[in-house]
């Protein structure tokens, strides 16, 4: 725009740029509002050049931010001027101050549409911008067949057709209603013929809209972006203008891969093997060089095509040769590109052919964990997540569980739940699950969540076969709250199998976990006194020691004011009198049933990128997943199970509104199922002493009590939806190896607690 003749703008704008601070600035914008809103207000003694002055200046005060809430009507009167320099002044200012819903845009409407529908090209392509700019519904609905016209017409010079095609673009956006599908199929592929590169750019823009609501109706452009593609790979008859750092138009290219990857497939022999010799000639020509322009462009068309590929379903072979490609992206300096090309190989999961080529790059994605840059490492993160299977998994998971420890806190909680996932589903055996989970617990533990250790507790509960860990692995000088939690739950339970142990005495066992209460939150409070009251419960003959020192903490925590903990510091104290009675009551958990992993389903059902989302879809299609649940249960006859055999069950939903609810649980002595009278006293207490935590069977089932079968879950508060546990069929003695590992935990530890607030 010519502004050196305004002299008066020219002052303004030197004034602006001269003031020393803003209070001088807003002294100098208000002055100069005022003068303008003055002046307007005797409009009839304005000429046309002083109005086109003052419109600038609104423009320039509204460019450095502040409001202009007046001028509106002088600047859309210039849209009507006779001359272009009012004319353009008049579009630009309005097309920047008003937006789509505008009342002063009505005035133009008729105005803007005689400058279409006129044979001045240069008022056309200022009626066209503007349109373009501003859309909105009224203009799409009266202006879109006048658009369309100068679209397809042949006598208009291809800028202004370049223009129209954009601007009928924006008002298909507002309002798809102005495109008629069947009277535009026909002409959009006739629009695909074009030969000036600029006008064909824009149309192809238009076609991607198109084809993204309805692509049925445009199957006849499909031949045409082929030959599109074709010409431009093999650079035929492109200007200079529109090669980009030797590439030819990669605008274009990338625009016309998406058009064809919102189509499910191409049929026709002859297009789909002009479309992949065209796909593999930009596979093969592309590498990284030092200039970052081409770089960028060559890179741009590069995995818009391999999109392509991997939406058409290529063959191996090619696809083979899209993941070696992206392998030396990950492995080269520049960041942005080993970016792209993680996120590309992430895509490639969708793939089946191509997993095991890609696990050949694991070490080097391996090596983006530990990139400076945070978005390459949450990218090698899901890439890692996604790759994972049963043949990998315990090398990834243990590369997770070392990079832990030096992660950023922001990945860490997304990286503990995906190190979690990855264990159960593809954990070689049970030893080394658990493993996982308490190194888990011990280098992140404000990280892991209540649903990752309460499916250790299911696991360790269900399984009586766990092999015992390494012994140094047990000598660590910290130890989190949340393995306070685990391992004062498992020795409540099974502390009478380590009494034999040297050191592992009930007392002894008691004085380590009860070291942690002071250090404790209130929420671990509730498990502890769970503990103690089991304890003092296995302890046979009564130790009246012990039995004076638990007494003493459940009388303290009578008067408490958390509600869980006094209402459970009473029961226990009521029902630690009973003496024989409390072995009923007490006993041992039974096996927990089975719903899916609370873990996997948060996996399922988690918002992620949808490259992601592809690859545990297909990960979930291609491989069983080894979260099943083996029980003990006996056939009728009395004859055990083989090892081999595996049977599912499931677990019930625990409500917070079953406070009084009867128990319904396995029996220990058949497998059947077992219903608690709802009448009965010891189900009533039973009841109240588990709250919501009390088991119940399927619906439906016809059982009947037992009483010495009852077993009660005390202290841990196991979510409806959580997992499968695995139970091999054996006998319980075996968790004695698992009690060990946790009370070593704590008795490696009586000074370290971390507290979790």
């Amino acid at each position: 725009m010519a502004l050196s003749g305004m002299r008066g703008l020219s002052v303004f704008i030197s004034d602006i740029r001269n003031c020393q601070n803003k209070e001088q600035e807003r002294l100098r914008v208000d002055k100069e509002l005022g003068n303008i809103r003055t002046r307007f207000k005797n409009e009839k003694g304005l000429t046309p050049y002083e109005k086109k002055k003052y419109v600038w200046k609104m423009l320039y005060i509204y460019m450095l931010g502040y409001d202009v809430d007046f001028g509106h009507m002088e600047a859309v009167s210039l849209i009507s001027a006779p001359k272009y320099p009012e004319k353009q002044v008049g579009y630009i200012v309005t097309s920047s101050l008003l937006n789509e819903n505008h009342d002063f845009l009505r005035l133009a409407i008729n105005t803007v549409r005689n400058d279409i529908i006129g044979r001045n090209e240069t008022f056309q392509c200022l009626a066209l911008t503007m349109v373009g700019n501003i859309g909105g519904r009224e203009f799409a609905e009266s202006l879109a067949p006048d658009v369309q016209k100068l679209l397809i017409s042949s006598s208009c010079r291809p800028l202004v057709r370049k223009k129209a095609a954009l601007c009928l673009l924006r008002l298909y956006r507002k309002n798809p209603d102005v495109v008629n599908v069947d009277g535009w199929s026909d002409r959009m592929a006739q629009l695909l013929d074009e030969r000036d590169l600029g006008v064909l750019t824009s149309c192809m823009s238009l076609l991607v809209a198109l084809v993204s609501n309805n692509h049925e109706a445009y199957w006849s452009c499909v031949p045409k972006c082929v030959k599109t593609l074709e010409r431009l790979a093999r650079n035929q008859d492109i200007p200079q203008e529109y090669t980009y750092y030797g590439i030819p138009s990669p605008w274009l290219q990338v625009k016309t891969m998406r058009a064809l990857q919102y189509y499910p497939t191409i049929e026709d022999p002859n297009t789909r093997r002009s479309l992949f010799e065209v796909l593999q000639r930009i596979l093969m020509g592309t590498d990284v060089v030092k200039n970052v322009n081409k770089n960028n462009a060559s890179h741009a068309v590069l995995f818009e095509a391999l999109a392509l590929v991997m939406h058409l379903d290529a063959e191996k072979e090619m696809m083979s040769q899209c993941v070696a490609l992206l392998g030396k992206f990950i492995a080269v300096r520049e960041p942005n590109i080993r970016y792209l090309g993680l996120e590309n190989m992430t895509r490639m999961l969708m793939v089946t052919d191509v997993h095991d080529i890609i696990k050949r790059h694991q070490a080097q994605i391996i090596t983006s964990l530990k990139d400076p840059d945070i978005s390459i490492r949450r990218r090698a993160l899901d890439l890692l997540y996604g790759m994972c299977d049963v043949s990998n998994a315990k090398d990834i998971v243990e590369e997770l569980l070392q990079y832990l420890s030096t992660a950023d806190f922001a990945m860490r909680e997304e990286l503990s739940l995906k190190a979690a996932i990855l264990a159960e589903k593809f954990f070689p055996d049970l030893s080394w699950y658990v493993d996982v989970i308490l190194q888990l617990i011990d280098k992140a533990g404000d990280f892991v969540s209540d649903d990752i250790w309460f499916r250790v507790v299911q696991f360790v509960t269900n399984n009586e076969d766990l092999q015992q860990r390494p012994r140094e692995y047990l000598d660590k000088p910290a130890i989190h709250e949340t393995m306070v939690k685990v391992s004062a739950y498992l020795l409540g339970e099974y502390s009478h199998l380590l009494a034999r142990r040297p050191g592992c005495s009930p007392k002894e066992i008691f004085s380590v976990i009860h070291e942690k209460l002071p250090t404790v939150s209130t929420t671990t409070i509730p498990i502890l006194l769970s503990t103690y009251a089991k304890i003092l419960m296995h302890t046979q003959p009564p130790d009246p020691e012990l039995q004076k020192h638990v007494w003493a903490i459940f009388s303290k925590y009578e008067s408490c004011i958390d509600v869980e903990i006094q209402q459970r510091a009473i029961e226990y104290f009521a029902l630690s009198r009973k003496g024989a009675a409390l072995m009923d009551i007490l006993a041992e958990m039974p096996k927990f049933p089975e719903r899916q992993s609370a873990l996997i389903k948060k996996a399922e059902v988690a918002e992620v990128d949808t490259a992601e989302q592809s690859a545990i879809k297909l990960r979930a299609q291609q491989h069983m997943s080894n979260a099943l649940v083996v029980t003990d249960q006996q056939p009728s006859n009395g004859t055990p199970q083989s090892v081999g055999q595996l049977s599912l069950v499931k677990i019930p939903s625990m409500s917070g509104d079953e406070h009084t609810s009867a128990v319904q649980e396995l029996s220990q002595a058949n497998g059947t199922l077992a219903t608690v009278d709802p009448q009965s006293p010891s189900a009533d207490l039973l009841g109240d002493l588990l709250g919501p935590l009390a088991i119940e069977g399927p619906p439906g089932a016809a059982v009947q009590f037992e009483p010495n079968a009852v077993s009660g879950l005390e202290g841990v508060p196991i979510p409806a939806d959580d997992a499968a546990a695995i139970v091999p069929v054996g006998k319980e003695a075996n968790s004695v190896q698992v009690c060990s590992l946790l009370y070593c935990y704590c008795l490696f530890s009586p000074g370290n607690l971390e507290v979790k607030t």
